[in-house]
């Protein structure tokens, strides 16, 4: 499984997360000019390329030089990584053909361009998802939110439950796929439906649905989910799960982005506004008219975030209940949990 580090202030180095579009022309800034080297005039190997590529991104202060050049290397050599590459192939003679490659590619990665978009793929717990740049790039802490959710569903649905009680999760903010795609792919019994506001994330999660074999239980819109309310609640009826891994950076962490993102990435799918809620808030706001009653709620958010949901949505949504925090695999409270309560009269049915 390809990893990717994780920093501090936007949770990625190699890529980075978007699932957003502002309206208008997307562009995306071409290749700086920069020192590139030139083609070696006499033939060389890959594991050559690969040294003389590592060198030339720490000297431009490219991040994880290293592991860059790798993976680009043993992309082109048919390999996910160095390491399940055949070392025989690190010491043949690259063709022409195959160096003008390397040397294209490393040279979009020595733009700040990720990894992931430079290969155009990256895998996500066990699934190998296409990518393009602007849409989200997943993360190893999502990989855990869908674990987290695996294993309620797991338990709602259990080991002989019949076809006709299939359960319908909701993903707002889809980007790649990957969350749904990943929990389909899981749960035969599961359908999903995926919301987002880019209709570059629409497409790229169709697509992956596609290679998956996945189509056939997914539903995909491109609806804002923030600008279209009244359309989020038509398309979504009752579901078991509302899961988001939404904007939430701070408005005032914009400005310490990396290259990697500042220079590919659409801004208004990060800043998630002052206090990184904007899209939070109004997920909360509309999940009690979409959850079926327990149905929960499950967010990847900053790990400030916590305690400011818990206060908001107890004075705000009281239709949810906050259920628990739980820690990311680097000890940060990375994901929150609601439920939605069961109404009164329910209860009363059910006592009937």
């Amino acid at each position: 499984m390809w990893r990717i580090s994780m920093s501090t202030s936007c949770r990625a180095c190699l890529g980075f997360r978007s699932y957003g579009k502002t309206k208008g022309t997307w562009s995306f800034p071409a290749v700086r000019t920069c020192s590139v080297p030139a083609l070696p005039a006499l033939p060389i190997t890959a594991a050559q390329a690969l040294e003389l590529w590592r060198r030339h991104f720490e000297e431009r202060g490219v991040t994880e030089p290293e592991q860059s050049s790798q993976y680009i290397i043993a992309h082109l050599l048919g390999a996910k990584t160095i390491e399940t590459l055949e070392q025989d192939k690190l010491r043949e003679i690259l063709s022409q053909e195959k160096m003008e490659q390397v040397w294209q590619l490393c040279t979009k990665r020595l733009s700040r361009m990720p990894v992931q978009y430079v290969i155009e793929e990256w895998d996500f717990r066990d699934l190998t998802l296409k990518m393009r740049p602007p849409v989200f790039i997943p993360r190893p802490e999502t990989e855990e939110l869908v674990e987290l959710v695996l294993t309620d569903l797991q338990k709602k649905l259990g080991p002989d439950i019949s076809a006709d009680s299939q359960q319908t999760c909701l993903e707002v903010g889809c980007g790649s796929g990957a969350v749904s795609l990943s929990l389909l792919k899981t749960l035969s019994q599961l359908r999903a439906l995926a919301l987002d506001q880019s209709q570059d994330a629409v497409d790229l999660t169709r697509e992956n649905a596609w290679r998956l074999g996945l189509s056939d239980r997914l539903e995909i819109y491109h609806v804002d989910v923030m600008k279209e309310p009244e359309t989020v609640l038509s398309l979504c009826g009752s579901v078991t799960a509302l899961i988001s891994n939404p904007p939430y950076l701070f408005s005032e962490d914009m400005m310490s982005l990396e290259p990697e993102i500042s220079r590919f990435e659409d801004p208004a799918a990060l800043d998630g506004g002052a206090d990184g809620m904007n899209v939070i808030k109004q997920i909360l706001t509309l999940a009690p008219h979409m959850l079926s009653n327990h149905g929960r709620v499950y967010l990847e958010v900053d790990p400030r975030h916590p305690p400011l949901i818990r206060e908001w949505a107890e004075v705000n949504v009281q239709a949810l209940q906050f259920v628990e925090t739980r820690h990311d695999m680097s000890g940060r409270p990375r994901f929150c949990i609601l439920q939605k309560e069961e109404s009164n009269e329910d209860h009363e049915v059910d006592q009937d």
